[in-house]
């Protein structure tokens, strides 16, 4: 377990790492890109040439002698709910970085960039079980709670399963709300159905995480790989034109299944990997929303 000191100095380092990027990249970006619940009455003010005839507000129009139209804002507040997977094979990182330390960080500038336009913010972990639910809460206190739990919380279970972080997602959250499933998706692919689901009730964005070094292995000779969700040991020829074939070939086939699953899904993939900027994909992605709205 983290020391509270250790702790205390990773959390303020994200904060300030963090908190730059939001201030100074995602703060107007996120802003634009996630609508609110709906729009509210605000006020009226005289018709002006252009506005839509169907905003006239016939009543006060009747009383003044002149045309009024109704003037609307968007009712603003958001839930923001991130579903990280800390299964074991985040622990694996070849970049200097982790994989689970990238999930944090980014998790992290979610959750603040959430705050920053004050949405409530709630954090699901899970492995091969539902381990850890923060319900959603506004303010700076509560997003630096969400991460000292992405940062300490000391996971029981080392498989994964997506299927029972959604299935919980469904259960406690009631309403429409902005999810990030966080995850390196190294799962059976059977979450298919429940995928549909969320995306159906929720605004759903998958940020797939991995490290270059699962895509494609350096040539290093005999090496013993362990998976981290198992624990299964295998020695393997990394020299061999062969082997890297074939692994290489798994390694896309099975990417590109993924891929076509989240397209026929039609749920948004932000893709990130460690030892590489992801600022600016996040601020594209942001950017694309916007423009679809």
């Amino acid at each position: 377990m983290m020391q509270t000191a250790e702790l205390l100095k990773k959390v303020r380092r994200i904060q300030i790492r963090t908190a730059h990027v939001v201030n100074e990249a995602l703060a107007g970006q996120y802003h634009s890109a996630f609508k609110g619940r709906g729009m509210e009455f605000e006020e009226v003010r005289p018709y002006q040439i252009g506005d839509d005839v169907r905003t006239i507000d016939w009543n006060v129009s009747a009383r003044f002698g002149q045309p009024f139209v109704k003037m609307f804002k968007e009712e603003r507040e958001l839930t923001v709910m991130l579903l990280v997977d800390l299964s074991g094979s985040q622990n694996f990182g070849t970049t200097g970085q982790r994989k689970r330390d990238l999930v944090a960080e980014l998790a992290a500038m979610l959750a603040f960039s959430a705050i920053k336009n004050n949405d409530k913010v709630g954090l699901i972990l899970f492995t091969d079980r539902v381990e850890k639910f923060v319900t959603p809460r506004k303010g700076s206190r509560h997003v630096l709670r969400v991460v000292r739990e992405l940062l300490a919380f000391q996971a029981q279970g080392h498989g994964t399963s997506i299927v029972a972080a959604l299935e919980h997602l469904n259960l406690v959250v009631r309403r429409k709300a902005v999810v990030f499933l966080i995850s390196d998706f190294l799962d059976r692919p059977d979450y298919h159905t429940p995928l549909r689901i969320a995306r159906r009730r929720h605004d759903l964005i998958l940020v797939d995480i991995a490290d270059r070094h699962e895509l494609a292995l350096p040539n290093v000779g005999l090496i013993e790989l362990q998976d981290y969700e198992t624990g299964r040991r295998v020695v393997v020829d990394t020299g061999s034109a062969a082997w890297r074939r074939r692994h290489e070939r798994d390694v896309v086939a099975t990417s590109m299944e993924r891929e076509r699953m989240f397209r026929r899904s039609r749920i948004d993939c932000i893709k990130v990997r460690t030892g590489q900027p992801y600022v600016e994909e996040l601020v594209k992605f942001f950017h694309k929303r916007e423009v679809r709205r």
